[in-house]
């Protein structure tokens, strides 16, 4: 089967919907990155925009197959909420957290390797590892996580960590509430599932707080560079960035807590399918739904909340103790939360003046400055910052959007998507001629060999990816982030 693009602008295309039925796909992306779209990620696209509910889709630069939707698109519906463009790690997001140490202080390998040896004894990786296998980690109890998982970055919550409240200001979203706004709702909703045994290993997922998880999360050591711009110069002033300093960033989400809560839902709603014999959109059960206002909608809501939450409070608390291991290397550090900002979740936006959950699979909100929004927040007149990595040797970027964003409802790309599966990339590369490349670019890592299925090859060309975005008017670079070193691991990815 072919799927023709029709050709709107350099990058930008539409895709028909099925039976030309509705509104055609947005499609953002250079003649190059189209072609990186294959028949599984096209056939996923089509499938979601003529899902049940389903006004608007989005498939973005970095997109490739996912569950049920592809990894890199927007889904728009007014009516039902969907698991599926979610996806498995709830929230799964990127932080950035600049400090004030100048690139020179890093030059030296050896502190390089000392700043890292001072972050893994507090941030542990590995898919099921958490704070037992780090000594200077915080030790977060039970009573402690419920909190985490129904308040958020509450003031409580901050203070219990050792995470600067200040910081709650700097992120998406810092605390998310039941379907009714309450977060009563959510203590009910995880008390009921504890107090049936519906989550015997609470307790220990509580433990992974702080923690990064396998696969393609990270945190990434960065020297600031700002782009020749004066508008952009300000508009990194109000962001927080530093040029030719220090900074961090981060990229992890809700962890074994999130997963557990995402397999569940998917496990409930299939089987509320398959008691009323209703058809899965295209025959896929990772499409499965829920319209608003049931109950199946409302617990949808409520355990994505939940995991949310904890997703908030994981990346916070990473940045508190990455800030905590450079005070121990490089005493007299000091730190600031440039944002916070997701690319796995559901959030409720104003589209085409109604109400409507915005369902962003491995893509990031977009909004720019005077968006109604960021009313009241620090980003009002800028836009907020929006925070893509590419890889560790062709760096990553800030970004802020653009009003054009509109048409890709107010959102970009997560990163540069993959271009490689992690089977065919263990085939296809050479692990030598990967830990090569970083040796070249002076880029250090924590393991012994950098996971092969994560190298910077297995993913599309960033170059490519970023065209993309200012060729659709989208966004504009702010600056770029250049590796110095990774904190990564060989395990499988929590997304």
């Amino acid at each position: 089967m072919t799927t023709p693009f029709h050709i709107t602008g350099e990058a930008e295309a539409i895709l028909p919907a099925r039976d030309n039925a509705g509104k055609p796909i947005t499609v953002i992306g250079t003649e190059a990155i189209r072609s990186t779209f294959d028949q599984t990620c096209l056939e996923q696209a089509l499938n979601s925009r003529s899902a049940p509910g389903v006004t608007d889709l989005v498939l973005n630069p970095d997109a490739h197959a996912g569950y049920g939707a592809p990894v890199g698109c927007v889904m728009v519906s007014p009516t039902h909420i969907y698991p599926g463009p979610v996806g498995v790690d709830i929230k799964c997001s990127m932080s950035l957290l600049q400090m004030d140490i100048p690139a020179d202080e890093i030059i030296d390998k050896t502190v390089r390797r000392r700043l890292i040896e001072a972050i893994v004894a507090r941030t542990p990786t590995g898919a099921g590892r958490g704070q037992r296998e780090a000594k200077k980690s915080r030790r977060v109890s039970s009573d402690l996580g419920v909190r985490v998982c129904t308040e958020g970055a509450s003031p409580g919550v901050c203070e219990a960590l050792g995470i600067p409240y200040e910081w709650a200001e700097r992120c998406e979203d810092s605390a998310h509430y039941g379907h009714d706004g309450n977060v009563s709702t959510l203590q009910e909703r995880l008390d009921r599932m504890r107090a049936f045994n519906g989550f015997p290993n609470f307790d220990n997922k509580m433990t992974q707080l702080g923690s990064y998880g396998g696969g393609n999360h990270f945190g990434e050591c960065e020297v600031v560079q700002l782009v020749d711009d004066p508008a952009m110069r300000k508009t990194a002033e109000v962001f927080g960035l530093r040029d030719n300093q220090v900074a961090f960033l981060s990229h992890c989400g809700s962890r074994g807590f999130g997963n557990i809560l995402a397999q569940r839902q998917f496990k409930e709603l299939e089987g509320f399918f398959r008691t009323w014999s209703l058809g899965f959109p295209a025959g896929d059960r990772q499409l499965v739904y829920a319209p608003l206002g049931t109950p199946e909608a409302d617990a949808y809501l409520d355990d994505m909340a939940l995991g949310a939450n904890f997703a908030t409070v994981n990346h916070l608390l990473i940045n508190a103790l990455v800030l905590e291991a450079f005070q121990e290397v490089l005493p007299g550090t000091t730190g600031q939360l440039v944002y916070f900002i997701s690319h796995n979740i559901a959030r409720q936006e104003v589209v085409d003046n109604q109400l409507a959950w915005v369902h962003r699979k491995g893509a990031t909100r977009a909004f720019p400055a005077g968006h109604h929004a960021l009313a009241g927040t620090p980003f009002a007149e800028t836009g907020h910052p929006i925070l893509l990595p590419g890889n560790p040797r062709d760096g990553s970027v800030v970004m802020v959007a653009k009003p054009e964003a509109a048409k890709s409802r107010y959102s970009v790309n997560h990163g540069a998507g993959r271009c490689m599966g992690r089977k065919a990339a263990a085939r296809n590369l050479d692990q030598k001629s990967v830990d090569a490349d970083f040796e070249t670019h002076d880029i250090l890592f924590n393991a012994r060999q950098y996971p092969i299925d994560e190298a910077p090859n297995a993913y599309k060309d960033f170059h490519e990816v970023l065209r993309s975005v200012e060729s659709a008017d989208l966004a504009q670079q702010v600056c770029k982030l250049k590796a110095r070193f990774v904190i990564k691991d060989a395990a499988e990815a929590d997304d």
